[in-house]
């Protein structure tokens, strides 16, 4: 009987050591580890005694409220010290890392914390799964997606309305956020993105894609987004003047709005932010017109995209793409009609083809500068420039601000500065707190 206690009292000391440090038993360690591992729990033993998860994330907030991240962060990990999966602490430390601008870290904070969120209450509040949804891919995305809908539509059926879904009088989720007809919309668009995309192969998929983009335009018929995707489904079912139509019905909802704010300064206005699409999805935009051969309007969308960040390599590519066929066009269009090119054709021709060129050139150093990783990207920009005669001459970098010293890499002394102010930190979190 003493040897069976004995065995019970080792084993219990082993479960123990493996909840402690990941896994590894204490033998494991080197001496080194082993004390920094028992001064950690020490640590964490006299923070809970002394210190309520609550106090330490006041202390979190104080700091945040002075800008002072580097400290919140440290309040905010020993209040997880405490207690690990608590919600509060979890969403503030994700806020904290996003500032410091480690935004590894912040996605899987904010990972475990939607996870918690979903295990706490499942059947409750539809943004947890919409986020869920975003960093997975193929059916675990789609079922994300899906549950937060069902969620998301049973919130807004509980409400009696007398508009369908209208605005003015939709409820809110527990976050307080204003559930709306454009939220179911944009939760189908996700749906039939997915089954556009990762699922496309999957038996079935088009007709779930198809089913998913209707019911988003249910909900808001005029949706840029969803008009978008189905000109992309029509164009995959080789069905392109539909998709074409779709298109540019879809372009209409907010180009023209767009441009007429840009001109009057209005682009502050806080509904016509609302109404433009992300940028992700403009840039779509400007592929599908090149691709129907809408050049005019692409460019349009082109240059709102580089005023609005002109950090993005395929944006400058798509520029000096579309100069490209827009002169290629031109040129066949005379030779179809059989004459010589006029005066004003040939200088319209030279100024697309400089355009062209300095597009290029500048997708291509901004390429190097931000350690890309598209080489047909690459390639075909280094074709176009060799047809159009190489690069366009000059330092460019030193006049473009999108190319200019952004990216220039911190020096020794700087560094030093950097651990010196770590350091304070540090000193600064082990103290003692002050009520």
């Amino acid at each position: 009987m003493g040897g069976q206690a004995k065995g019970k009292k080792k084993n219990k000391t082993k479960r123990k050591d493996n909840h402690s440090n990941g896994g590894r038993g204490l033998a494991d360690l080197s001496p080194n580890e082993r004390v920094k591992l028992r001064m950690h729990e020490k640590a964490k033993k006299k923070t809970a005694e002394r210190y309520s998860v609550q106090q330490l994330l006041e202390k979190t907030e104080e700091c945040m409220d002075s800008f002072d991240f580097q400290m919140a962060s440290r309040f905010c990990q020993r209040a997880l010290d405490v207690e690990p999966t608590h919600l509060q602490a979890l969403d503030i430390l994700g806020h904290i890392c996003s500032e410091l601008g480690d935004r590894q870290k912040a996605k899987e904070i904010s990972f475990t914390f939607f996870l918690r969120a979903v295990e706490i209450s499942p059947n409750e509040g539809h943004s947890k799964y919409m986020y869920l949804g975003q960093i997975h891919t193929g059916q675990e995305a789609a079922d994300y997606y899906t549950k937060g809908i069902e969620i998301l539509m049973s919130v807004l059926e509980k409400e009696p309305q007398t508009t369908a879904l209208a605005e003015a009088c939709a409820p809110s989720d527990e976050d307080g956020e204003i559930l709306t007809a454009k939220d179911v919309c944009v939760a189908y668009c996700s749906v039939a993105e997915i089954y556009l995309t990762d699922l496309c192969m999957e038996e079935g998929a088009a007709d779930k894609c198809k089913e998913s983009i209707e019911r988003a335009l249910h909900y808001h018929h005029d949706n840029p987004e969803a008009l978008q995707l189905m000109a992309s489904y029509l164009f995959s079912a080789e069905r392109n003047q539909e998709g074409k139509d779709y298109l540019m019905r879809s372009v209409g909802a907010w180009l023209p709005a767009f441009k007429q704010a840009e001109t009057s300064l209005g682009l502050e206005d806080e509904h016509n932010q609302k109404a433009i699409p992300p940028y992700e999805s403009r840039i779509t935009t400007a592929k599908l017109l090149i691709e129907t051969e809408e050049f005019e309007t692409a460019v349009d969308v082109l240059e709102g995209l580089l005023e609005e960040d002109d950090e993005v390599v395929q944006v400058w590519y798509l520029s000096g793409w579309v100069c490209y066929l827009q002169m290629e066009r031109a040129r066949e269009q005379r030779a179809q009609e059989a004459r010589e090119v006029t005066d004003a054709e040939q200088e319209e021709c030279d100024a697309l083809k400089e355009a062209a060129r300095s597009y290029l050139t500048r997708a291509k150093k901004l390429y190097s500068k931000l350690g890309c990783d598209d080489q047909p990207i690459l390639e075909h920009t280094e074709q176009l420039l060799g047809e159009l005669g190489g690069e366009v001459e000059g330092d460019e970098e030193e006049e473009d601000p999108a190319l200019a010293g952004d990216y220039e890499p911190c020096s020794d002394d700087d560094n030093e500065e950097e651990e010196e102010e770590e350091e304070e930190a540090e000193a600064e979190a082990a103290a003692p707190m002050e009520h």
